[in-house]
């Protein structure tokens, strides 16, 4: 059961992530903005340290090292989200999604270089599978509107390297930290941001705080802060090369869902995404009993969870 167990958690991660991506749009079209809806993510955050503290025993690793790598990861994933929201007011989403989707490329390449993690033929074709999946369900087609010049492609850019650094150092702090100490952190770096994310928002525009407002919000963005502590745990357990493509293919689900809510008919470009993404998780979970005994996954064990 130990072997399975970051299939078991990078699943949860790529449900829960999917599912609020079909909903993430809900507060914001209902006159919430996308920067208030990142302060109450960080508070969502709050809770799930809360809980995963108290399965193991609350105990916080407060070395400085842990310090150090807790934060990081924090400060890089939490940083991406705001200049990801930076980015889509400078560019349509149609390019801005595809470039930042292909992160998991540089946390693959990081793990084969730094790491030397290896992994299966099977287990290669499946994360080709996957990172073609990512771009196809990713790319939006064109509002017709002409984008302002292309001086702010950096700003996409600059998230694809955040967080394909930050799967890698999570990866490289779950061998010596508990999963439970690096989320800790992780929430603790994403409220100290919540200032910074007040200074962007526009507040001369009227914002709901209705129902329908933050505490709309607060329900979906819990999902997404799940979905960020079950990474930590799938990262625990199982090679970065294969856990992030796999929680990369959370559009899969937001597609689908997206489909079904609005009535949408795919694209054949959204379709083969579907087909690819299914593929990829059957390929890349398909030989994890073999490929866990052969390279002993997965770091020390960890308390709770």
């Amino acid at each position: 059961m130990k072997q399975k167990k970051w299939l078991f958690f990078a699943l949860i991660t790529t449900i829960f992530w999917g599912v609020w991506g079909a909903l993430i749009e809900i507060p914001e079209k209902a006159g919430f903005p996308a920067t208030l809806g990142f302060a109450v993510w960080s508070l969502t955050m709050i809770p799930c340290a809360i809980i995963a503290l108290r399965y193991a025993g609350w105990k916080l690793e407060t070395d400085r090292r842990s310090i150090i790598q807790g934060s990081a990861v924090g400060l890089l994933g939490a940083g991406g989200q705001l200049i990801l929201f930076l980015a889509l007011k400078e560019g349509p989403a149609y390019i801005v999604f595809p470039l930042i989707s292909l992160f998991p490329v540089l946390t693959i390449f990081l793990s084969t270089l730094l790491l030397k993690e290896r992994v299966s033929l099977k287990h290669w074709i499946g994360i080709a599978a996957a990172m073609i999946a990512i771009f196809l369900l990713s790319v939006q087609p064109g509002s017709g509107q002409e984008s302002k010049g292309y001086g702010w492609l950096w700003l996409p850019v600059l998230v694809f390297i955040l967080w394909g650094v930050q799967a890698y150092i999570m990866k490289t702090a779950n061998a010596r930290m508990k999963a439970e100490s690096i989320f800790f952190y992780m929430m603790i770096t994403a409220v100290a941001m919540i200032p910074f994310a007040l200074l962007i928002t526009d507040f001369s525009q009227p914002v709901n705080w209705g129902l329908n407002g933050p505490f709309s919000a607060f329900f979906i963005q819990i999902l997404n802060a799940i979905g960020a502590l079950t990474l930590v745990y799938a990262l625990r357990y199982g090679k970065a090369v294969i856990v992030v493509p796999m929680t990369g293919l959370s559009p899969m689900i937001t597609v689908v869902l997206s489909l079904l809510l609005y009535g949408v008919v795919p694209t054949p470009m959204l379709f083969t995404g579907i087909v690819l993404s299914m593929a990829g998780i059957y390929l890349m979970a398909e030989s994890l009993v073999v490929t866990s005994r052969e390279s002993g996954v997965g770091g020390r064990e960890s308390g709770g969870f």
